[in-house]
C-alpha cells in the first residue's frame, strides 16, 4: 500500500486548470521529487494534497485513507499525517526557536508539554541548532530558520513530509545547510514528497524524479533516466536547458 497515493487530481484556479490529470504514488520511506518549469503545477500539487486548495476531481489518500476535502474531519486526520515546509520559514517572531517548534503539537495537538519539549530539543539538535532554543527568529540566518521549520514540521510526526522549494530563499551560501539537513531525513527513510530547483541534490537523494509540465506529470523515473536517458521530448528539453546554464 502506498503511503500517499493520487489519482486523477484535476483542480482548476480562475478558470484556469493547474492540475490536470495527476497520476502519482508515493510508497513508504521512498523519496519522490518534483521537477520541471515554473508555473507547471509542483507547488500547486502540494497545496491540493493538504487542502490549502481543493481539487475539482480526483482522489488523495494517505496511509490508505482517503481524503475528502470537502469534509473537516476527514481533512483534520490527513493533516494529522502530513506536514508541509514552504520556501518562506512563516516561524513566530515573537517565540523563541523551543516555542516556534512546540506550539503546534502542544496546542493543536493537546500533546504533553514535557513529552513535546523533549522531542523538539531533540529535533532542533538533529538538525544542528540545539545551540539556538532560547534564539528568536530574527537573530538567525535564512538557513537557520529553515532548519526550525522543518523541525518544527517533523515535532507533528507527519507520516509524509512535503517539502516546497525549500531553499529558494536562501542567500547559496545557506542551501547547503539545509540540503543536509533532508538528506539526514532521507538516510532515516522519512517519506518525503519535493518540489527542488536543486537538481543535483534531487539527483543524489531521490529514488523517483517526475518532471511535470502543463499541469501534468510528463514522465517519472530513477533519477539516472530523467537526467540521463529520458524518454518524453519536453523531459529532454528541460533537462538539456538545465546542462546548458
Amino acid at each position: 500500500m502506498a503511503q500517499l497515493d493520487i489519482r486523477g487530481l484535476v483542480a482548476r484556479y480562475n478558470n484556469t486548470t493547474v492540475l490536470d490529470g495527476i497520476d502519482l504514488s508515493v510508497e513508504r520511506g521512498e523519496i519522490v521529487s518534483l521537477i520541471g518549469p515554473s508555473g507547471s503545477g509542483k507547488s500547486t500539487l502540494l497545496r491540493v494534497i493538504t487542502g490549502l486548495l481543493r481539487p475539482d476531481r480526483g482522489s488523495v489518500s494517505v496511509a490508505g485513507e482517503a481524503i475528502d476535502y470537502a469534509d473537516r474531519r476527514s481533512l483534520r486526520r490527513a493533516r494529522e499525517k502530513l506536514a508541509i515546509v514552504f520556501q518562506q520559514y512563516n516561524l513566530f517572531g515573537n517565540m523563541s526557536v523551543l516555542r516556534n517548534v512546540m506550539v503546534a503539537p502542544v496546542t493543536i495537538k493537546k500533546r504533553d508539554r514535557r513529552e513535546v519539549e523533549r522531542e523538539a530539543r531533540a529535533l532542533l539538535e538533529k538538525v544542528g541548532l540545539g545551540h539556538k532554543l532560547d534564539a528568536y527568529p530574527d537573530e538567525l540566518s535564512g538557513g537557520q530558520q529553515q532548519r526550525v521549520a522543518i523541525a518544527r514540521a517533523l515535532c507533528l510526526r507527519p507520516e509524509v513530509l512535503l517539502l516546497d522549494e525549500i531553499t529558494s530563499a536562501l542567500d547559496p551560501e545557506r542551501v547547503s545547510e539545509v540540503l543536509d539537513t533532508i538528506k539526514l531525513l532521507a538516510a532515516e527513510h522519512m517519506t518525503l514528497l519535493i518540489v527542488s530547483h536543486e537538481m543535483r541534490f534531487v539527483r543524489e537523494v531521490s529514488h523517483r524524479v517526475a518532471f511535470m509540465a502543463d499541469g501534468r506529470i510528463q514522465e517519472i523515473a530513477p533519477p539516472r533516466q530523467i537526467f540521463d536517458a529520458p524518454r518524453q521530448s519536453r523531459t529532454q528539453a528541460f533537462v538539456g536547458s538545465i546542462m546548458r546554464s
